[in-house]
């Protein structure tokens, strides 16, 4: 099914800053993005889309069920192609970078653990908030800290 095709299928039109924005998911290395990286991407490639649409773009695919929203303790929310595959988050606390991991016995002790109270886990999010312990991370070179740990830093 072609992007044109896909966005149709969810109610969307297929406008030419909805084929540039979904097909720039897509194609990226970087799993998570800003709706500032997204800007930042589109005008590199001397695409001619304003902020206001990408951010209405990007609730737009929010809605149908096409990207997650996630806040990763900032401000700033991101966004990622949602594949139908549940996985949860380690943000590192140095650069801000965020992995992503699956862990079975981690899904079925949330799942005990709330069947033992009483409740069925409709769906979650588990963002684990980390620091780099690699002395190499080239991620944490010459970064300050993304997220300060009290507001006196």
């Amino acid at each position: 099914m072609t992007n044109s095709q896909s966005l149709k299928s969810m109610g969307l039109k297929a406008t030419l800053p909805r084929l540039k924005i979904l097909e720039l998911f897509q194609r990226t290395d970087q799993r998570h993005l800003t709706a500032e990286d997204v800007y930042r991407m589109l005008m590199a490639e001397n695409m001619d889309i304003g902020l206001a649409t990408v951010y209405r773009v990007l609730t737009q695919f929010e809605q149908a069920g096409l990207l997650e929203r996630h806040h990763f303790e900032s401000a700033k929310a991101v966004f990622e192609l949602n594949h139908g595959q549940h996985h949860d988050h380690l943000v590192c606390m140095q650069c801000g970078r965020v992995e992503e991991f699956y862990d079975a016995d981690i899904e079925e002790k949330q799942n005990r653990i709330a069947s033992e109270r009483g409740f069925k886990v409709r769906e979650h999010a588990l963002h684990l908030y980390v620091d780099c312990l690699k002395d190499d991370c080239p991620h944490k070179r010459n970064m300050p800290p993304a997220f300060p740990l009290n507001a006196s830093e």
